[in-house]
């Protein structure tokens, strides 16, 4: 009886050591679960934490560049935008005056071009006038004196060395041919002859006479016959 006691005893020592032993574990437990849950806490709090410090550090950054902008690079900017805008305005007025001065220039030549023109033809006018004038007086002799053929030969004469004089004034003359080799520069050939009293490509007569002017300028070609 007394053994049953004590083995009764025993397991119910036993039941109870199990139970505290359960309990204890189950404390232990809790508080590893609790302790867990609260680093995750402390570090979502930390990691949180950091977050909102680099988020500041960032915006205080962005302030700092926006001061530092507003203060020298917009100023730095600015002078450097009215520099060249005074440079743009120092161009376009210089192109301005370069086409007003071309337009006047391009006025200018015009008006010069058409007062040489006019220039050369009164010139050269007021070499004629007296030509004519003696032509004149020519035809009233010719018409006074109708028997005087002398008289009119003489103020023709006249009349024609004066023209030559007046064209040699001018630096034009009259081509010479006679006597000369055929040059077809000066020279237009109407009749071609075989005569073996002259030379191979001579110019035997002359039917029209032609001028140039400078030694250079052909005004009329010389209308000749040649040998040859």
């Amino acid at each position: 009886m007394v053994k049953k006691n004590i083995k009764e005893n025993t397991r119910n020592t036993d039941s109870l050591d199990i139970v505290e032993e359960m309990d204890l574990e189950n404390n232990v437990t809790s508080k590893e679960t609790d302790s867990n849950e609260q680093v995750k806490n402390e570090e979502a709090i930390e990691e949180k934490a950091v977050q909102n410090n680099t988020q500041n550090n960032k915006n205080d950054s962005n302030d700092s560049i926006e001061e530092e902008f507003s203060v020298e690079d917009f100023m730095s900017i600015k002078k450097q935008l009215d520099e060249e805008s005074a440079k743009n305005k120092e161009y376009l007025d210089l192109l301005q005056r370069k086409a007003a001065e071309f337009d006047n220039y391009r006025k200018r030549t015009i008006k010069e071009k058409e007062s040489t023109y006019a220039n050369a033809i009164c010139d050269t006018i007021s070499k004629l006038i007296p030509v004519v004038d003696n032509l004149e007086r020519a035809l009233q002799v010719a018409e006074n004196v109708e028997s005087n053929g002398k008289a009119l030969k003489d103020g023709v004469t006249l009349v024609y060395k004066q023209l030559l004089n007046s064209l040699d004034d001018l630096d034009v003359k009259p081509i010479e041919t006679e006597g000369q080799s055929f040059n077809p520069e000066y020279h237009n050939a109407v009749m071609h002859i075989e005569d073996d009293s002259y030379g191979e490509n001579v110019i035997v007569e002359e039917f029209q006479k032609g001028y140039i002017y400078k030694d250079e300028i052909v005004i009329r070609h010389s209308m000749v016959k040649v040998a040859n």
